[in-house]
Order: C-alpha cells, then structure tokens, then sequence
C-alpha cells in the first residue's frame, strides 16, 4: 500500500533558523531515494522554500502558496495550478484598496512569475516583507493600482491591523480560501487570500492521485496546517505547534528545532538515526 508523507515547512521541518538541518536534509534525501513518496506544503514560493531547503536534493514534487500550485523540484515544471477568475479578483482588489489596505498580488505577468505592490502606499509591515525579498526575480514594484491587476492572479497576501483585516476574512472566508493568522517570525497580522480550489489539503489530494498513494501521513505546526490533518490516515503535531492542532494530531512528536519529523520517518522506515 503506497503512502504519501507530507509536511509543512515553517515550524515543521525548518528550525527556527528558518533552515532545514543537514540532519533533516540527509535523511530526507535518502529516504527519497530508497522510494519514500514525500512532499512538503508550504504557503511559501518556489523561491523561498528552496532557499530554505537547500540541502533537499532528491527529486519530489512540492506543494507551494498554500496549495494554489504543485511543482515538479527538477523541471519547475507546474503538475497542478489554481487561478482565481479574473472579475472578481478584480473587484476584491479595488475593494481593499478603497479601505486602505494594500495587497501584495501575486500572478503570472506573460510566463513570468510576480509579486506586485505599489511602492509609494504599502505600510511599514509590508515594506518589511518586501525588504526581505531584495533582489528577488519576483518584484515587480508598482505606481498605480490598476498596475495591480495584471496577469493571472492566483494569490494575495494583506499584512495590516486586524481590525482593518477581519472584515476582509469575515466576508472572503466563504468565497475564497483564506489564512488568516499572524506570521510567526514577525508578529504581524496576515491575511493570505488564494481561489477556492487552492488550499493544502486539495492539493495533497491532487497529488495523491498523481502518484496512485492509498494513505496519507502528515505533519505539521500551525492552523493552517488543520486542513491537511482533517483528510490524514495519520496527522502528527510537533511539540511547537498550536493547542488546536495537538487536540486534532494522532500523536505529538518532538519540537522543530530537534529534527522532529525527519527522525520520525527515519523511524517509519527502520533507520536507526
């Protein structure tokens, strides 16, 4: 019976270096060599997650924004997309807009991917986030905000005070798939917005199809890991995560920063670590 074993990447399997460990990197790899079916599910980009996981060589398909895509490691080639339909992602941005709050819009501009924001209007939080990104092939600053609009949008992310965001959340929660909580390196209020059909659970079910799995084990830390743990045969928290999600996880395992899940799997499979 093929299983399929899926983490989350924040709190999870990176420490709080935001890295993966060369121990986690080595047993993953080997792991997925000798014929582990593995993934991670994070709502970070390409780019981010491979920073951050850069000793993770072997070849396994990667389940990014939170769902929207899923992404072969090697070809970067897109095995699985989400887009929102263009009307009405249109509105929602003009709507933010009008009470002060300035998304970052995430979208394929021609086959390029880009994050845009207008340079002259984001506050202090979202300045920082973009700071972080500092040469990234992504940023695409912008003036206007019908500049925002471009390309297929498939993701945005509003980093604000709750009070202006929580209405958002109120009134987006049953169109879209939304996250809304804070970052757990800043502090500070997100509010992430991506279609229906994107969120991690869905695409772990996609991919479990494309690889013809029959179960399903999962890890993970945060709220929005709670989706994935609903559709699990077997959901493991690690011992950082939030209370909620220890209540719904068929065990807890050791913290984040101890190498908690690549020595669970090492475990699964026999391997002494």
């Amino acid at each position: 019976m093929k299983t399929l074993y899926v983490s989350d990447l924040d709190g999870t399997l990176l420490r709080s270096d935001q890295r993966t460990s060369p121990f986690t990197n080595a047993a993953i790899n080997a792991l997925v060599q000798e014929g582990m079916l593995f993934s991670y599910a994070t709502a970070r980009s390409y780019n981010t997650a491979h920073r951050a996981t850069e000793g993770l060589t072997a070849a396994f398909p990667l389940i990014l924004y939170n769902g929207a895509f899923i992404l072969d490691n090697v070809s970067r080639k897109r095995l699985c997309e989400n887009f929102f339909e263009k009307d009405p992602i249109v509105k929602l941005i003009r709507e933010l807009i009008e009470k002060s709050i300035q998304p970052i819009v995430y979208a394929y501009v021609g086959e390029e991917e880009k994050f845009s924001y207008q340079k002259d209007a984001i506050n202090a939080a979202t300045r920082n986030f973009v700071l972080s990104r500092l040469g990234d092939s992504r940023d695409r600053p912008v003036s206007r905000p019908d500049e925002l609009l471009t390309g297929d949008i498939f993701y945005l992310t509003c980093i604000d005070e709750p009070e202006k965001l929580a209405p958002f959340y109120e009134a987006c929660s049953g169109l879209y798939h939304c996250v809304y909580q804070r970052d757990i390196y800043s502090g500070e209020q997100w509010l992430e917005i991506m279609p229906k059909s994107a969120s991690k659970s869905h695409a772990i079910l996609q991919l479990k199809e494309l690889l013809g799995c029959e179960r399903l084990v999962v890890f993970g830390d945060g709220i929005n890991d709670m989706d994935m743990f609903r559709i699990a045969d077997e959901a493991y928290a690690v011992e950082n995560a939030v209370p909620e999600l220890k209540a719904a996880a068929t065990a807890v395992i050791g913290s984040n920063d101890k190498d908690s899940v690549a020595r669970w799997l090492l475990s699964r499979f026999g391997k002494s670590d």
